[in-house]
Parts: C-alpha cells; sequence; structure tokens
C-alpha cells in the first residue's frame, strides 16, 4: 500500500490537521467541561465537596490538572526531540487515557486528584507537540490559518463541553457528572485512529540525519518531486539552519545562567522570553476566570441561578466560537502583534466595565432591584470579553512560539511556552474561586491591570512572525540584537520583507541546478573526514599504478 494511503499535498497536509486539531479540540473539552461538574450536586455529594469550607480544596481539584500539564510539557523537552513528533503525541494519549479512566471512576477526592494529574500530563506533552509538528508540516500560507483553526476547534471543543454538561444537568445521579468526563475518550480514539500512519516532520527528520526520509515528505507534503528545485531549496534552507543552530545554539545549563556567548548567538534566551510571554499573558488576562469557572462566576458575582448560569455558560461558548473564526482569515492580513494589541485593548475595556458594575451591584445606596439590574448588565461584557480575547488571544500565543524559536531550540521553546501557560492557569485557577469568595467585585481589578499592561509590552518587543517562513526569523535575529523592535520596518511588518523574498528566489533558481543525490554526496563526504581519505589514497595509488613508468 502506498504511503499515507496514497495522499499527497493538501489532503495529507488536511490529515495531519485533523489530528492536530482532535488534540487541540480534546484540549477545549477538558479546560470546560469540570466548570460543569463542580457545580453538579451528585459530584459534590460523592466527592464530599459541598460547603463554603470546602471552597479552597475544590479549587486545588480543579487546578490540579494544570499541574499535571505543567509537568507534561516540560517532560516535552526532551521528548519532542528523542522520539518525535508522532511518537511523542501517541505516548500522551496513552496517558491522557490512563487518567481520563481514573477520573470517570473516582469516588474519593484523592482518586480524582490522580486521575487529572494524570491526564494534565499526557495534555501537557500533547500541546507542547501538536502545534509544532502542524507548523513544521505546513507550508508559509497555511502555518499560520491551519493553527488558528487547531485554536478555534479547541473553542469548540470548550463549547461541546459546556452543552453537554447542561444537557446532563437535567437529569440526576452520577450520570451527570461521568458521562461528561467519559466523552473525551471519544478524541483519543481518534488520535489513535489518524496519528500513527501521518508523516513525521521533515524539519525534526533533517535534525536527526535522516535526510531520505525527509526529502520524500517535503515532496509528498508539496505533491512535487523530490529533485524539484523547490524541494531542493527547501532542503537546504532547513539544513543551513539545523547546522548554524548546532554551532551557535545555548546549552540548558548555560541558559540558566544566563550565558549565551560574546554576540549573543541566535539571541536564544530573548527568543525563548518572548514566546512563553505571550503564553503568560493569555493567562494573565483572566480567561481561566471565566473558562473553567464561569458558572460559579455567574452564580456567586451575579447572583444568577444554577440552570440559568449553565444555560449562559454554553450561549457564551457558542458565541465566542463563532467571534473567533474571525482570526482565521485575518491572522496573516493583521499579523500577530496587531491582533494581539487589538485582543488586549477589548479584554481591558470589558474587565474595566465589569469591576465598575459588580462595584455598584452591592453598593448600598441602591435598591436590591437595581443592584440585580446592575449585575446582570455585567453579563453583556463577560460575553464580549470572549468576542476580543478569542478574536486576539486564542490562537496567536499557541502559534508564537513556534514561530520565534530557532530550529533546535522550537520544540524546546514550544514546551517552554506550553509549561509557562499551565503554570499560570494554575495560579489563576486555583485562585479563583478563594479569590471570589473574599475580594467580591475587587478581584476583578486584577485583570484590568494586566490587560492594560499588554499593550506597551506588545508594541516595543514582538517581532512579526506572519507571513515569515520559520527560517526568515533565523535570518532576523542572526542579523538584528535590538530589544526594543518597533523602531524596525521589516521587523513589525505583517508583510513578509522583500529581502527575505528575494533570498528564498535565489536559492530555489541555485537550487534549480541541483540534484538531490549530488547533496546526499555531498553531506555524507562532509561527515566522513576518514572514509575520504581512505578513497583519497586508494584513488592516487590507482592512478600511480596506471601511470606509464
Amino acid at each position: 500500500m502506498a504511503p499515507y494511503f496514497g495522499m499527497k499535498g493538501g489532503w495529507l497536509t488536511f490529515w495531519v490537521s485533523v489530528a492536530c486539531s482532535t488534540d487541540m479540540t480534546l484540549f477545549g473539552y477538558d479546560q470546560g467541561v469540570f466548570g460543569g461538574v463542580i457545580v453538579t450536586e451528585d459530584f459534590l455529594n460523592t466527592l464530599k465537596l459541598n460547603g463554603p469550607e470546602n471552597t479552597s480544596l475544590l479549587g486545588t481539584v480543579t487546578a490540579i490538572y494544570d499541574v499535571g500539564c505543567f509537568f507534561g510539557a516540560v517532560a516535552a523537552f526532551w521528548l519532542g526531540e528523542v522520539l518525535g513528533r508522532k511518537k511523542t503525541i501517541l505516548l500522551g494519549t496513552t496517558i491522557m487515557t490512563i487518567g481520563a479512566i481514573l477520573q470517570i471512576s473516582a469516588y474519593s477526592v484523592a482518586q480524582m486528584i490522580a486521575g487529572r494529574i494524570i491526564a494534565g500530563i499526557g495534555n501537557g506533552i500533547n500541546t507542547s507537540t501538536a502545534p509544532v509538528w502542524q507548523s513544521e508540516t505546513s507550508s508559509i500560507k497555511w502555518r499560520g490559518k491551519l493553527v488558528i483553526i487547531e485554536m478555534i476547534l479547541n473553542i469548540a471543543g470548550f463549547s461541546l463541553s459546556n452543552w453537554v454538561t447542561y444537557g446532563f444537568s437535567f437529569l440526576s445521579g452520577p450520570i451527570t457528572w461521568r458521562f461528561p468526563l467519559a466523552f473525551q475518550l471519544v478524541f483519543i480514539v481518534i488520535l489513535f485512529a489518524t496519528v500513527p500512519w501521518l508523516p513525521e516532520s521533515p524539519r525534526w527528520l533533517i535534525a536527526h540525519d535522516k535526510e531520505d526520509e525527509a526529502y520524500q515528505v517535503l515532496a509528498d507534503l508539496e505533491n512535487k518531486k523530490v529533485d524539484d528545485a523547490f524541494i531542493i531549496a527547501e532542503h537546504g534552507e532547513i539544513v543551513f539552519a539545523v547546522e548554524f543552530e548546532r554551532k551557535n545554539s545555548v546549552g540548558w545549563w548555560d541558559l540558566l545562567r544566563g550565558k549565551t556567548g560574546a554576540q549573543g548567538g541566535t539571541s536564544t534566551i530573548r527568543r525563548l522570553v518572548l514566546g512563553a510571554g505571550t503564553q503568560a499573558m493569555q493567562q494573565l488576562a483572566g480567561i481561566n476566570v471565566t473558562s473553567y469557572y464561569l458558572p460559579t462566576v455567574l452564580i456567586n458575582s451575579v447572583g444568577l441561578d444554577n440552570s440559568l448560569a449553565r444555560l449562559l455558560a454554553a450561549c457564551n461558548s457558542v458565541s465566542y466560537l463563532l467571534f473567533s473564526l474571525i482570526a482565521i482569515p485575518n491572522i496573516e492580513r493583521w499579523g500577530r502583534r496587531r491582533l494581539m494589541m487589538f485582543g488586549a485593548a477589548g479584554q481591558f475595556f470589558c474587565y474595566l466595565i465589569i469591576t465598575i458594575l459588580l462595584r455598584y451591584s452591592v453598593d448600598p445606596a441602591l435598591a436590591p432591584n437595581a443592584q440585580q439590574k446592575v449585575a446582570s448588565a455585567s453579563i453583556a461584557f463577560f460575553f464580549l470579553y470572549y468576542v476580543f480575547f478569542g478574536i486576539g488571544w486564542q490562537g496567536v500565543p499557541w502559534l508564537y512560539p513556534v514561530e520565534i524559536n530557532s530550529l533546535s531550540m522550537r520544540t524546546k521553546g514550544a514546551a517552554i511556552g506550553t509549561a509557562t501557560n499551565w503554570a499560570f492557569n494554575f495560579m489563576v485557577v486555583e485562585i479563583t474561586p478563594i479569590g471570589i469568595q473574599t475580594l467580591g467585585w475587587q478581584f476583578y481589578i486584577i485583570w484590568v491591570v494586566f490587560n492594560a499592561s499588554f499593550l506597551p509590552i506588545i508594541y516595543l518587543f514582538y517581532p512579526e512572525t506572519a507571513d515569515r517562513s520559520l527560517e526568515d526569523m533565523d535570518r532576523l535575529f542572526r542579523d538584528n540584537h535590538a530589544i526594543f523592535i518597533y523602531k524596525y520596518k521589516d521587523a513589525i511588518s505583517p508583510h513578509r520583507p522583500a529581502a527575505y523574498t528575494a533570498h528564498e528566489a535565489e536559492e530555489v533558481r541555485r537550487a534549480s541546478s541541483v540534484s538531490p543525490q549530488m547533496l546526499r554526496r555531498a553531506v555524507a563526504k562532509v561527515g566522513t573526514n576518514e572514509e575520504d581519505g581512505v578513497a583519497d589514497k586508494e584513488e592516487r595509488k590507482s592512478s600511480e599504478e596506471s601511470s606509464p613508468a
């Protein structure tokens, strides 16, 4: 049978996207499902988590999942490079299966915590690896759109979880929460059915000296022949990036000590910080105050009843999904910087209005009826917040660490970014229940301040990655070590600089007269100096024997 069931080009990219998108849909489902579970009466009774005295423990049971995700993302530092993208995702999916089964069958807090930690480890591994695999198997024109589509399907998973928990809230008994937790196994089955037969990342193959396989994968993904000039040029770009990074990359011990060499090399630390910074900002924007706890927020802060809070949370998730679609056609047109600044400005406005309205909802000078109306008005801004977040911040923080980091640091950079996301995620999810209970409306001031701070940070420090090849970013950081990036037009333009386009065209022109067989022989010759010496000696000896006396 032909590899990949005979599929090449767009269809092959499509199925890689199906696998990566399923992984992110599962991530979204897991994010949303527990928010509906923790307000389910049978769950609280079974695990003995009723009452305000258990608010802190309930927050820990919810947030401990993020601790597992953090350690899974850290494990992906090593696993992603040793096993490759496909095997790493399969390992993460297997671990998630074990965690899901433990949660579904839990009758104690201890078992639920164990299940959430184990499932989190698997999810952390997968969410560190899937965006890298997607980016490294996609062309420039599709890379941003495909990763954003993954994030939108993440929202679809989140929305689905809200509707599933809302629907099962009309039943009674264990099925009201065990079935919603069990439903995640559907996505796990899809991952096991797709990932094994799909291609490995060509960039990973080249970095591990699997040259023949990398040529074939590149050709299959582009639906071209292995000796096509474009394939040869693309292969050459990746090889150059690999070799450059091997000579200039910084070891982990040196990174921890802040040592990157006299020239700053490839700006490794700076790129890691920029990538991880987008993930930190995503969590500090306050999204998981509501993603994990929107029914709780609407019950405790706004004063709604359980059923209406669940219904509004489910409706909000649909609005969130629909408005996130705006990012698909605009992720390349507007660029990463503009989307993030637009989103941050809108989020700041929404949390500011929410804070003001909730402040006056407890004003003793207002009648109880007026207080309730003021609190209810804040619901519109919770909905609007998701609109801005879905457009500007849902997808970009997952795409940016993959695009900003060099080839040798790409897996590590994505893993550090994801680990950062989970660390801040845990902090937010852990403090939210007790924060709402003790601080009331003042709790929301925190997210007002954070969102306001993101605007100058992005404007001053973050280069644009839209419409650039992954190798273009290597060139940018080799040639430019300035921290304040806003001064440089080529660094902030949403369109690919002409110099990069010209360089690629020149590489294709040069490659048009070179065969892959010649490149393979050249690589082999460079890599085996000892064999070269023996061959040279034999050639000279043969020449001497055949020459006239």
